[in-house]
């Protein structure tokens, strides 16, 4: 049973604080990754969930190799998101106040997995000519890189 699944057998739907974390993953042109999620069709980075004994690096390297195949090598934080803004409730009832983290990483290896059971499509992108279709909880992060704000944003 993962923790997910382990601290909602023990409080329901009750409101609960998860981390999450991911990364924008550039390639040699400085395209950026971005995936289309099976859960709901919209583009956006790949991440997920932190487990229990993971620091949020490992949770985006292992989210990111779950959804895309990649191995991440150097990480530098892109932000870090919480507040009011970002609770959220599942369709399934569940309620978060999230803590998202993003990191940039320009250095990888692996094969690119172009779909998996969370990943309609996984494709690089020139930031010029992104999807449109991005999936509301991402949205802002693209927007702060493409503003290119001072690093890291604390949101």
């Amino acid at each position: 049973m993962d923790y997910i699944q382990y601290l909602r057998s023990m409080i329901g739907n009750k409101k609960v604080i998860m981390v999450v974390a991911g990364a924008f993953i550039f390639d040699k042109e400085n395209r950026v990754l971005m995936q289309k999620r099976s859960d709901n069709g919209q583009w956006g980075l790949p991440g997920g969930f932190m487990e229990i004994g993971e620091s949020v690096q490992d949770t985006a390297r292992r989210e990111v190799y779950e959804e895309t195949g990649l191995n991440m090598e150097e990480l530098c934080l892109f932000g870090i998101y919480s507040g009011p803004q970002y609770d959220k409730t599942f369709s399934n009832g569940d309620e978060v106040s999230l803590v998202l983290v993003s990191f940039i990483c320009k250095s990888y290896s692996g094969r690119l997995v172009e779909t998996n059971a969370e990943s309609i499509e996984n494709k690089f992108y020139s930031l010029k000519e992104l999807p449109t279709n991005i999936y509301t909880e991402h949205k802002m992060l693209v927007d702060d890189l493409l503003s290119k704000k001072q690093l890291p944003i604390i949101g």
